[in-house]
């Protein structure tokens, strides 16, 4: 360590000398020689301390010769070496675990650390540049045993339960791994604030293979965000911990491309507007008649973050319309959804979410896909579907490596007569676990799940399904 200071005391020395002294090439010579009898008397003085404490002089390399050519005002640390990763430390919720892990692909104000990964580890630098980059992602294996016909066999989706299928009561094993996800992360600083791209993928594109499925692509400058990923009106934080990669039905979930921006309201609170695709999902569509989609779908979310968690309200509104050879009708819909986060004791945390409103089913876990959004009637009217549903969570830690989760959601849709009569009614959504972590890149667990099905005749039908997964993160 002696060592280290004389050749640091070396480089200030030089730093600090005159302009003058390096007029010419003969007094940057007897500028350094000066140096290096100065070197050499702190050298003698360190070890006369040491043989006065009682401490054999420590061996030290011989001091080069520097050539003058040597000298040049490059000569500092590498870049790398000073350059921290823009949103580190930035992160006001409190940490949490989680398995599929949505938090960590989220757009934040700023680019900010997330819950799940505040200290955003991984990160490499790109040489001569401000640019840090970050490969991550999971490799994770679902082994699937369902009671009964579950319609989905890969994911937990209980608006895909069959009922009265003659091969209703039949059980099903499957195992897969298209959780597996690979994502790309670029950050760096600039005077318009921290920039980053983020790309991210998983394999659940085909029912029947593991066709590629793009989740995430998007760039964010400061509070401005462009791209393909979450919708504004989605809390990824809210969502809870499963190993089923579904979640609740009742949950706010959508992937969508779109552009926002975030207004820092001071304290942990912002405000975000939001343009999106709109993509209207009918009922009763023909060959004659077909969706339009004349406006954005918009939306606001106010949110507020703290150190116990955090609460978010968000508002989407929507023009919802199709065009056909007889005539055309619009009506406008939306809804809003309050969702958040909170700390019990030491340990533990609830997560919760509540949303209604009409047009609304392509913003859900259970129904995005479903043209659910609205219905055209026989009398060629429009009608927004009413829609209400939510869910609650609760983790336990047993202990830092063993948690457990306990999760409940429901769905519900107004009954339609325009609607055909094994159209979505209510859905319901129950799940218990029990995960182990034993290091940080490695995940183990237990999964019981109950969901039930009812349709808008009255007709019900329900499964149980057990799942355990493995899982090994790259970068954790």
């Amino acid at each position: 360590m002696r060592c280290v200071a004389v050749l640091l005391f070396s480089a200030l020395a030089l730093s600090a000398m005159p302009v003058h002294a390096q007029d010419s090439a003969d007094a940057l010579r007897q500028d350094i020689r000066t140096l290096r009898l100065t070197l050499e008397a702190m050298e003698k003085r360190l070890d006369a301390l040491e043989t006065a404490e009682g401490r054999a002089p420590a061996q030290r390399p011989e001091v080069a010769a520097v050539a003058p050519t040597a000298i040049t005002p490059s000569a500092t640390l590498p870049h790398a070496a000073t350059t921290q990763v823009p949103g580190t430390g930035q992160a006001i919720l409190p940490p949490r675990d989680s398995v599929a892990d949505p938090s960590s692909a989220a757009s934040r104000p700023d680019s900010a650390a997330g819950p799940t990964d505040p200290e955003l580890k991984g990160f490499l630098a790109i040489p001569n540049t401000d640019t840090l980059i970050r490969i991550g992602g999971y490799a994770k294996l679902d082994a699937i045993v369902d009671t009964r016909a579950a319609g989905d066999e890969d994911q937990f989706v209980t608006s895909t339960i069959p009922v009265g299928s003659a091969h209703r009561d039949v059980s099903n094993f499957n195992l897969h791994a298209k959780q597996t996800r690979f994502s790309f992360e670029a950050r760096r600083p600039t005077s318009r604030g921290n920039l980053r791209f983020y790309l991210e993928n998983d394999f659940f594109g085909s029912s029947d293979g593991y066709q590629f499925r793009l989740r995430h692509a998007y760039g964010q400058l400061g509070n401005t965000y462009a791209g393909y990923g979450y919708a504004t009106f989605m809390d990824a934080d809210s969502l809870p911990d499963t190993l089923d990669f579904a979640g609740p039905g009742g949950a706010g979930y959508l992937l969508v491309a779109g552009i926002h921006h975030s207004f820092a309201m001071g304290k942990g609170n912002t405000l975000t507007v939001a343009a999106e695709d709109p993509d209207a999902q009918l009922a009763g569509t023909t060959d004659a008649t077909v969706a339009a989609n004349r406006l954005p779908d918009v939306t606001v979310t106010a949110r507020l973050e703290r150190d116990w968690g955090h609460l978010q309200l968000g508002g989407v509104a929507r023009s919802l319309g199709y065009d056909g050879d007889q005539r055309d009708d619009r009506r406008f819909g939306g809804g809003v959804q309050l969702s958040g986060s909170a700390s019990v004791g030491e340990q533990d945390l609830l997560l919760f979410g509540a949303l209604g409103g009409k047009g609304l089913s392509r913003y859900t876990a259970d129904l995005t896909g479903s043209d659910l959004d609205a219905v055209i009637g026989q009398d060629g009217r429009l009608h927004a579907l009413s829609l209400q549903g939510g869910f609650v969570g609760y983790t336990h830690y047993w202990s830092p490596l063993w948690r457990s989760n306990l999760i409940y959601g429901q769905l519900t849709m107004a009954r339609n007569a325009a609607l055909a009569a094994d159209a979505f009614r209510q859905s319901r959504y129950g799940v218990f676990n029990l995960i182990w972590s034993p290091a940080p890149s490695w995940t183990m667990g237990m999964e019981v799940l109950y969901g039930q099905l009812e349709q808008q005749d009255g007709q019900r039908a329900d499964t149980v399904r057990v799942q355990g997964s493995l899982q090994y993160n790259f970068i954790k």
